[in-house]
């Protein structure tokens, strides 16, 4: 049975993944929503989001990627939330999944169903499920869900006859997309943007981004150069996730037409990624820095920060510069978007390429992230290379790097974290350990500030390693203590 991972339901398509399971999840979200005293429509928050009037029959939003048969799941999950009670709003097209956040607070649903595999290969299939707040779920929602799952045995799960369904209303078809658009222009500098009369290359990777980020550019004024917008249910072959090595194509568009910005997005738009001018990449941890500096000091901005806790301790120097604190969480979106539900951070963000603003849901959206950077490129100019240097030498240097560590057997990742766990190291590349952070696996922090941080990955025999230091000569000498820490050679 599928349960429940950081950030939805997931599994391999037709086997793990499939319309039987699909229909189990529908039919157990109905009742939770209708029944749970806390996050469902009896909620005293979710009656507050409707000025404190009654209840009304709870309404769901549903989303779904371009990933194959997903329109098809998406109707599926309807259908079960119609014989169950529950109204839906259907998009009427593929959708980003931070769409589907807006959708569900400006509709004041109960919560919104997002068919998507988000960045995975396209053999997988998934569900994501985002309370009435527009944000991540949190375990506590996750959980109860996954107990029912596992409660539900073998209860025939009714589904309502498409005619009925649409005559009746249960089901409606939605056009999210306009309301969507004005959501992200409305948290922009218009202005600056289309001032600055930027060309600029998109590759929305064959995913749900596609007719989204092109769009909004262009009502801007900005020259676009898109790729990889049509639907292909494969990706093109490889997964929808945008890293140096799947934006090779859109960097030798961008030096041969000579364009100021490359801007990606992932299977479902909630992730970003950017090259700067002349095609090089610029990494998720230095945007973050950038874009606060941007925020407190262009656009005049305030509030905290909040970061997992492998993301680069950058941002936390740009806001310590401007009198402000950063918050740390353990890794995945959903803590982060739970420090944005309290409307004190200004910024939330991850390293690898979520990110969420004040004044928008407290989830990660990968357009809205394209368009700030966008915006920021256009204030400050490119390459913005030269600003993210600019402040390194006001806030100091940080160089990051990350690797896997693959384990033959589970039972040896259990051994890592153990022997880490009972005799954690006092030193690393030559410098003393001042502190270790176990709030999401083993990060050693040194006492010049660089870190090393260790995660497994279960239930694969996985670790993930991340470091960072003020200098490529210290991040190598990290990166190979790391090595040498996983091989038990310390």
């Amino acid at each position: 049975m599928m349960r429940y991972g950081s950030s939805g339901w997931r599994g391999v398509l037709c086997d793990e993944f499939t319309f039987h399971g699909v229909r189990r999840i529908a039919h157990v979200l109905s009742q939770y929503v209708k029944v749970n005293p806390e996050f469902g429509v009896a909620s005293p928050e979710y009656r507050a989001s409707l000025g404190g009037s009654k209840a009304p029959a709870p309404v769901v939003v549903i989303g779904y990627d371009t990933r194959f048969l997903a329109d098809e799941f998406a109707h599926e999950a309807a259908a079960v939330l119609a014989s169950d009670g529950v109204k839906t709003l259907v998009s009427a097209g593929d959708l980003p999944t931070p769409a589907v956040g807006c959708a569900v607070r400006r509709h004041k649903a109960v919560g919104g169903l997002m068919v998507t595999g988000s960045h995975a290969p396209a053999h997988v299939g998934g569900l994501k499920w985002t309370p009435f707040w527009g944000g991540a779920a949190p375990s506590t929602i996750t959980e109860d869900i996954d107990r029912r799952l596992e409660l539900l045995g073998h209860h025939p799960i009714k589904t309502m006859a498409i005619d009925r369904s649409l005559r009746e209303s249960w089901i409606v078809a939605t056009d999210f997309r306009q309301e969507y658009s004005e959501q992200i222009l409305g948290l922009l500098d218009v202005k600056a943007i289309k001032g600055a009369r930027l060309k600029v290359g998109v590759d929305v990777m064959h995913g749900s981004a596609r007719g989204h980020l092109r769009s909004i550019l262009e009502r801007l004024g900005v020259e676009v150069t898109a790729l990889r917008e049509r639907r292909d249910v494969l990706f093109g072959g490889r997964a929808p996730d945008p890293s140096p090595e799947s934006l090779v194509e859109l960097a030798a568009e961008m030096k041969r037409r000579r364009l100021h910005l490359g801007l990606s997005c992932d299977g479902d738009g909630d992730r970003f990624g950017i090259l700067d001018a002349g095609g090089g990449w610029l990494c998720a941890d230095d945007i973050l820095g950038m874009l606060f500096e941007h925020l407190a000091r262009g656009r005049g901005m305030k509030g905290k920060m909040v970061r997992s806790v492998v993301t680069s301790h950058f941002v936390d120097a740009v806001a310590k510069s401007h009198g402000m604190e950063t918050r740390e969480t353990p890794a995945g979106f959903k803590h982060i978007g739970e420090h944005l539900r309290t409307g004190q951070y200004l910024l939330g963000g991850e390293e690898s390429g979520g990110l969420s603003v004040a004044g928008h849901i407290p989830d990660k959206d990968g357009i809205l992230a394209c368009m700030l950077v966008l915006e920021m490129a256009a204030v400050v100019g490119v390459p913005l290379a030269a600003f993210r240097d600019k402040l390194f030498k006001r806030v100091g240097s940080f160089h990051h790097g990350r690797f896997e560590w693959r384990l033959e057997r589970s039972r040896q990742a259990l051994e890592v974290e153990e022997r880490l766990r009972v005799r954690p190291p006092l030193d690393l590349a030559g410098g003393s350990v001042w502190r270790i952070d176990h709030a999401d696996g083993f990060k050693f922090i040194l006492r010049d500030g660089s870190w090393l941080c260790v995660r497994s990955r279960p239930p694969e025999p996985v670790f993930s390693v991340y470091a960072e230091a003020d200098t490529p000569k210290k991040l190598g000498a990290l990166v190979a203590a790391g090595k040498k820490l996983l091989q038990g050679r310390f």
